[in-house]
């Protein structure tokens, strides 16, 4: 019975990018999610036959793309490919696809490169849009009787173990202790397929908008010596300010744009 708890699983894969040369491979997050199935499943202790737990290697995005036959050595024997077009969100398309599985995996966030929108926001998106409990910062987990036991990353060195009875959607942290074994024996086996996706339209693609601009407060430049400005924060001193409350709105525009050419916080 705690087999069945976990029956189908989806890891999620993406393209990532060589921090040097910008080529198009493997992303690294996704493969340790890949890997943490292989180890999840053959820690089972049960033969092939009696497991019958599906796992499905899911990507959006462009199937011609030759980096996704990376992930086959890397241990899917069948990578499912939902078509969307490179400026999309592939945030529907998952959404649609990735309905009543047990147990989704996926990366902290993906590898881009430089410019990319690697926001690291889907996990959590996507755990929203299903209704799925969220854990991010995994570095391994197991199945001990009915539950999964999660062992998650914290700041300063620290670690906790969670305990989760339910489908949940897990973001492997890049310091997870798997590592992943390229074969190419299973880069030969293993297939690609590609699905349509409906879950796709032209109002979720990314649109470009200006940016709106925000006011920026002028400082003027500090020219005083280390000495003075101690001695100025210990006592009232008078910073040689104008006060302009009388006179037309012409002298006192005059008098602000003298003060801004004065200390050089205008050019013109």
């Amino acid at each position: 019975m705690t087999v069945q708890l976990f029956k189908r699983i989806a890891v999620l894969v993406s393209i990532g990018r060589h921090p040097v040369s910008g080529v198009a491979r493997y992303s690294r997050n996704d493969a340790l999610a890949l890997e943490a199935v292989r180890l999840f499943v053959a820690d089972l202790g049960l033969a092939p036959a009696q497991r019958e737990i599906q796992i499905d290697v899911i990507h959006a995005g462009d199937p011609t793309n030759p980096a996704l036959s990376d992930y086959l050595a890397l241990g899917a024997a069948h990578i499912e490919v939902l078509a969307i077009e490179a400026a999309t969100d592939p945030l529907p398309a998952l959404l649609a696809r990735l309905a009543a599985y047990d147990l989704v995996l996926c990366g902290t966030r993906s590898e881009g490169g430089p410019g990319s929108e690697d926001s690291g926001m889907l996990p959590y998106l996507l755990a929203h849009g299903l209704g799925l409990p969220m854990l991010g910062g995994v570095l391994d987990f197991a199945l001990d009787g009915g539950e999964l036991i999660v062992r998650q990353f914290l700041p300063k060195g620290r670690r906790r173990r969670i305990a989760v009875s339910g489908p949940v959607l897990l973001a492997m942290h890049p310091l997870a202790g798997t590592v992943p074994r390229y074969a190419y024996a299973r880069l030969n086996s293993g297939v690609i397929s590609t699905v349509t996706s409906a879950g796709a339209s032209r109002d979720t693609a990314w649109r470009d908008e200006p940016v709106t601009a925000q006011p920026r407060r002028l400082a003027t430049a500090e020219k005083r010596s280390g000495h003075a400005r101690m001695m100025a924060a210990t006592a009232a001193e008078s910073r040689g300010g104008k006060v302009l409350n009388e006179g037309s709105e012409d002298h006192k525009a005059q008098g602000i744009l003298a003060y801004l050419r004065e200390h050089r916080l205008i050019d013109y």
